[in-house]
């Protein structure tokens, strides 16, 4: 009697096993047929670098670069679809939009804008430094003669294999084959085909992935110290490491990866030390948060007084031709003076929130956790307060971060951790976003860095691509004994200082 075993079937059926062999077969004469617009492209590409380097026509790059990032984006999810071999976009997230700069008026009485870089500028830069805009050129060069290679080959078996089939009907006199050697010949040639077609057909997924997905080398770790002003601007970035060298620009060879931290030696161990490296000027430290705030006055209380200024001017003028009008008007304007208020109460929270100096950094972070569209969880060790400079500078520096993984990196949850040993308070921003962070592509973690190293702290970042994202705030920190409950926490409940 047979056992259990032997009665298991030990695969698919042959005709689900032909049926998936037939469509592998098919997707790769597809693959095949697109090898000619891949020469098309690579033609034009080749035209775009020689009116670039040669002729100086740079507003041609983007184009030609988005022309290939669709390319490689269609090969993407063919990989993904077919091959069964997923490929994660390896790109840097776009640089956020800056707000016009403001207009300034020269010797000769006209209005111009100050220097910042215009958008276009932006994102020839952000496309430019992106190392994987070369990976894709790369792939549009070697991808119509290797993976145009890899899909022909069976198709080319299958081919010669039913040419083989159809010999004995078409035996003529100028091809003297046996009829019947020639026919099991082209069947072989033809299963052969079939067989490899699946193979073949995720082996041109894993070539698709070398080239245009990230790479295990593409985690990022930047070392954000005090040293990071003295660095070159074009720092290796995510998946450059793993970037074909070729392709990279002279600066881009020569940037050391460590030339963004002060080394362990050199790391300041108190605040009477002197800044490694050099400290940003406090005045442009604080510069990005004084616009912020005239910004913010401007546009919104400002504007509303203006308003009931206006206003009250409108029931002077009606009171005594229609009173009813004049109560109407009123009433909005007493609307409008509570809505200003309510701005400058939001805005003076902003620039220190009252929980900070009455209830200290971590339960700050606790309230600004309730604000954010996010799952936080904040936990802490911090046996005392620290000065109120440090906490303000921690305390904003975290809230751009979690603001950072609302705003760009898609992120549902996120953890803020706080700890101090050593003489050093460490704050710790995680978050499940889609990463790619890099601080060369906004101001946002240009704003945390500044703030940090007025401290002669440092910022470590590591945002892969697809995520996720880590921040570590290191800066040297005294700690004074708890003065209100709940300024320190471990695990949840508040502790006294011992």
């Amino acid at each position: 009697m047979p056992s259990p075993a032997a009665e298991r079937p030990t695969g698919l059926p042959a005709v689900a096993r032909a049926r998936g062999h037939a469509t592998a077969l098919g997707r790769l004469a597809v693959l095949a047929v697109l090898v000619p617009p891949a020469l098309g492209l690579l033609v034009t590409t080749l035209i775009g670098f020689v009116l670039w380097f040669c002729l100086g026509v740079f507003p041609l790059f983007p184009a030609v670069t988005g022309l290939t990032r669709a390319a490689a984006g269609l090969a993407r999810r063919l990989a993904g679809a077919w091959s069964g071999v997923p490929v994660p976009s390896p790109y840097l997230p776009r640089p956020e939009r800056e707000r016009p700069a403001p207009l300034r008026r020269t010797t000769a009485g006209e209005h111009q804008r100050s220097g910042r870089p215009t958008g276009d500028t932006r994102t020839v830069r952000w496309l430019w430094t992106d190392p994987a805009t070369w990976r894709d050129y790369l792939w549009v060069l070697l991808n119509p003669l290797i993976g145009g290679a890899t899909a022909a080959v069976p198709l080319l078996l299958v081919g010669c294999g039913l040419a083989g089939l159809a010999q004995p009907a078409l035996h003529t006199a100028f091809l003297p084959l046996d009829g019947a050697d020639t026919a099991l010949l082209g069947f072989a040639l033809a299963a052969a085909g079939l067989g490899l077609a699946e193979r073949v057909l995720r082996l041109h997924g894993r070539w698709t992935r070398a080239l245009l997905g990230p790479t295990e080398q593409a985690a990022p770790t930047f070392l954000l110290g005090p040293t990071e002003r003295a660095a070159p601007t074009s720092l290796l970035g995510p998946t450059e490491q793993a970037a074909p060298t070729s392709l990279l620009g002279p600066t881009e060879q020569a940037a050391p990866t460590s030339l963004l931290g002060p080394t362990e030696r050199a790391a300041p161990t108190g605040r009477g030390g002197p800044p490694v490296g050099g400290r940003p000027d406090l005045g442009e430290t604080r510069a990005p948060e004084l616009r912020r705030i005239e910004r913010d006055l401007h546009d919104g209380a400002q504007a509303r007084l203006v308003a009931v200024g206006l206003r009250l001017g409108a029931v002077g003028a009606l009171i005594d031709r229609d009173p009813q009008a004049a109560k109407e008007l009123v009433s909005e304007t007493q609307a409008n003076v509570v809505r200003a208020l309510q701005e400058l109460r939001d805005l003076v929270r902003g620039i220190h929130p009252p929980v900070l100096a009455e209830r200290g950094l971590v339960a700050a972070v606790r309230a600004l956790a309730l604000d954010v569209p996010l799952k936080v969880e904040v936990r802490a060790d911090v046996p005392g307060r620290a000065e109120a400079p440090v906490e303000s500078a921690v305390y904003f520096a975290v809230s751009e971060a979690l603001a950072n993984a609302v705003k760009h990196g898609g992120a549902r949850r996120a953890s803020v951790e706080f700890s101090h040993a050593a003489g050093r308070l460490r704050a710790e921003v995680a978050d499940d976003g889609h990463g790619g962070a890099d601080p060369r592509l906004g101001s946002g973690l240009r704003g945390i860095q500044c703030r940090l190293a007025a401290f002669d702290g440092t910022l470590t970042l590591s945002s892969p691509p697809g995520g996720p994202t880590r921040l570590t705030m290191d800066l040297p920190c005294a700690l004074s004994a708890l003065s209100a409950p709940g300024a320190a926490t471990s695990g949840g409940a508040g502790r006294p200082c011992r």
